[in-house]
This record gives C-alpha cells, structure tokens and sequence, in this order.
C-alpha cells in the first residue's frame, strides 16, 4: 500500500543517531531542544495541544517541504500519517475493489496542497486533511461510477453503503456545485467536529453573525441540492416500474390471443374466436369424454348397434 511504503519511509528517517527533526526553539510550547519528527506528531495529537502551536509547527514543516523538498515532504507525510491512514480506511472500508488506488489518491492529494495551502489562514492541517479526503472521494466515485459487467450488458450503479455519509454528503455537493469547497469545511467543522461556530468565525476575520449568516444560506443550498437529488431517484424509480409493469402487461396479452393456426380453423368452420378455451356444457370435459361416440357424416348407426370406428374397441373410452 502507498501509505505503507510512507509509514516504512518515515520510520527510516527518524531511527538512529540523527533522526529529522525540528528546532524546538523556535516554537512556544515544545522543549528548548531538537526535537524528532516521530515525537514532534505525537506532541501535535495530544487534545491540550494548543492550535497556535500547531498552525507554527505545520506552517514550517510546510515551508520545509517547499524549499527541501525529499526528506521534508516524506517527514510532512510521516507527521500527518494519522490522518491520513483515517481517511484512507473512511472510503475503503466498504469498498469491494482494490483500495491501493484509494490510499495513492489520498497521499496524492495531500502532497499536492502542500504546494498550494494557505499558510496565513488558521488550521493548516485541517485543510490538509480536507484536500486529501477530496482527493480520495474522488477516486473512489471514478471506480463507481465505471461500467460494470452485469447480465443487462454495462452499466453504472450506485456504491453499497457507506453511501451517504455526512463527509460523502459535503464533498459530493462541493463536486456537483452545489456548496463551494469553503463552505463545505465549514459546514464540517462545526457541525461535525465539533468545532464553536465562533472559533470558525474567528479564523476566518469575519464576524460570528457573518459566519452565522454563510453557513446558513449554504445549508439552505445544501438541503435543496439533496431534495432535488432525491427527486430525481424517485422520478427514476418510478420510470423503472412503469416500464416493468409495461413489460409484464404484454407478455400477459401474449399468453391469452390464440395462435393465428386456431384463428383460421376458426373461421374455416365458420365459428367465431370463442374467448373460452372449453366449452361449458354439462356433459363437456374429460369426465364426459367417450359417451358420445362420433359418427361418419354418410352412415347413421342404429340405437342397438352402434358403428364404432376401425381400430378402436368396443367398450372403450375413445380418450382412454
């Protein structure tokens, strides 16, 4: 797996005498010495981690990244393998096919935002974390959404659950166009993470009321964009069924008309179709078979001798 050859990468770079690290000195809150990047993520994963410190530690591993590249980029990666490693099992979990492209979108998308972020905003790695996620989604949506063998020829299907989810949800709409990509990590932030919508305000140099005000026209977006999604799978249901009862009413026309052989005897005898497949007369029917024999249309047989036809016995029922 991608993240795997990251994990053994990582762990090589941060073993022996001189391990990668960074100078503690210049970061409030991390001891006053060079401090290894396998310590340094664990130090950023602890809750009573300040975000001060973390947005410094991130914004100069990022610059690191940038300007060394090589060892900087895979201890970037090593740093934020936790949350990648979540987003990665998030959208393979239910996946039935390989999840290896899954684990390469991840890590790809991650490395490619290093180039572009933001340092200047709040929660750098948050931001990461959505663009690797992003990245991911849309990987796992291309191999769903590519035809499939199946016994109606090739078709696209819906993915098996976890379809659905709150993260599916936002990154599906920021695809479709429904909610733009800020608006998405907001949504996400406080109503999935947990985070004050007056901290989200805060980060982002607005007022609570303004940012009170965004999420709400863009929920707003949101539930007509699912309202609409869900109108469209009923109205598609609803043409499957019509179709199928379609379907089933000819096949049922099919069963019933006589065939055009019985249609011509028919009127060779000149007798009407009759709707009936047996007469209804008393005497009709298997039980009555054989108690009227038939006879020749130029002899009539006599009440005490019946003619009986050649080949038959006397005696026996003629449908015996």
């Amino acid at each position: 797996m991608p993240l795997d050859a990251a994990r053994a990468a990582f762990e090589w770079l941060v073993t022996g005498d001189h391990p990668v690290a960074v100078d503690g000195r210049l970061f409030a809150g991390l001891p006053r010495r060079r401090v290894p990047l396998n310590e340094l993520r664990d130090r950023l994963l602890r809750p009573r981690c300040p975000q001060t410190l973390r947005d410094a530690v991130w914004a100069h591993l990022v610059l690191l990244a940038r300007t060394e590249g090589g060892t900087w980029t895979v201890g970037a990666v090593g740093v934020a393998l936790p949350a990648l490693t979540s987003i990665a099992a998030t959208l393979s979990a239910r996946f039935a096919g390989d999840p290896s492209d899954i684990h390469a979108a991840v890590l790809a998308g991650f490395v490619a935002e290093l180039e572009t972020i933001d340092l200047r905003r709040p929660r750098i790695m948050l931001r990461l974390r959505w663009a690797a996620y992003r990245a991911g989604h849309a990987c796992v949506r291309e191999a769903l959404d590519a035809p499939v063998p199946s016994g109606h020829g090739f078709r696209s299907t819906l993915p098996p659950p976890p379809w659905g989810h709150p993260d599916f949800v936002l990154a599906r709409a920021v695809a479709e166009g429904a909610i733009t990509a800020a608006e998405a990590e907001l949504i996400g932030a406080t109503r999935l993470e947990g985070v004050p919508l007056a901290d989200a305000a805060a980060e982002r140099d607005v007022s609570y009321q303004a940012a009170k005000k965004a999420r709400q026209r863009a929920e707003r977006r949101l539930v007509a964009y699912l309202r609409e999604d869900l109108r469209r799978d009923a109205d598609t249901a609803d043409r499957e069924c019509d179709v199928a009862a379609r379907v089933a009413d000819t096949v049922a026309i099919t069963d019933v008309q006589p065939s055009p052989r019985v249609t011509t005897l028919r009127a060779r005898a000149g007798k009407k179709p009759s709707a009936h497949v047996s007469p209804r007369g008393a005497s009709s029917g298997v039980q009555g078979c054989g108690t009227r024999p038939a006879s020749r249309a130029n002899t009539t047989p006599s009440p005490e001798q019946p003619q009986r036809r050649p080949g038959s016995t006397p005696g026996e029922p003629r449908c015996a």
